[in-house]
């Protein structure tokens, strides 16, 4: 058994596990360093247009790409977010268009590893010919006045079949705590992901998730919380 199939089985059973930074960065080849690299794309997100009235903010960009089991991606056009009937609340019955990602993000080698890693870690869940892959790097700020909402969604499931967050950065951050349940409500686990490059996976057929609002742990000075969620997804079949 190699080492990603220590974490991949878990996917199997009980649905979900989380990947500590220290390997991640080993099958990535990213050393400190690299993510305060990587970090730097998420000064160019914008404001997601449809947190306007809730109160709080997040900021975001959006992907969509075919990926082939062996890690070869497939570039498609720049296309609205459609999600699936009955799994997230927040954008569920709508197209809902959001930026697209940079080039400099869509280029970056450390992007193009992870996503290597991902079409293997799934491979233990299905094996399409190519999997439907959506790309959303958040920020999630955060005041004294503020708490920031890393899913102000609530409780929800995102319609595919691996869901990922890996986190790249949190500064002066309380809270942000992740939780996966089962698909009757209780509890599988909870966790914070407190260090670049950790990596949380999930079977998103049978589980749901969610994540505790974020504060400064310094009330003079913001807070924030940047997240890579990528998830895959089995086409939908032709009629």
């Amino acid at each position: 058994m190699n080492d990603l199939e220590r974490f991949t089985r878990q996917l199997v059973d009980p649905g979900a596990c989380v990947v500590p930074a220290e390997e991640t960065a080993r099958w990535l080849g990213a050393p400190p360093e690299r993510w305060a690299e990587f970090d730097r794309h998420w000064d160019d997100l914008v404001p997601d247009p449809y947190l306007r009235s809730s109160g709080t903010m997040r900021l975001r960009r959006y992907g969509h790409v075919g990926l082939r089991p062996t890690g070869e991606r497939r570039e498609r056009p720049h296309e609205a977010f459609l999600q699936p009937a009955d799994t997230n609340p927040l954008y569920v019955g709508r197209e809902w268009r959001f930026e697209p990602l940079t080039d400099a993000f869509s280029a970056d080698p450390l992007l193009a590893g992870l996503l290597s890693l991902l079409a293997r870690a799934a491979a233990v869940l299905a094996d399409p010919p190519e999997w439907t892959v959506k790309i959303h790097p958040f920020r999630v700020p955060a005041t004294a006045d503020v708490p920031g909402e890393p899913t102000p969604e609530g409780v929800h499931r995102d319609g595919v079949t691996l869901v990922s967050s890996l986190l790249v950065d949190r500064g002066n951050a309380d809270g942000g705590e992740s939780t996966v349940y089962h698909q009757d409500g209780a509890p599988l686990f909870r966790t914070v992901l407190d260090r670049p490059g950790t990596l949380l996976l999930g079977d998103d057929r049978c589980t749901l998730h969610g994540v505790s609002p974020i504060r400064p742990r310094a009330p003079g000075r913001p807070a924030h919380r940047d997240v890579l969620v990528v998830t895959l997804a089995e086409p939908e079949p032709e009629t």
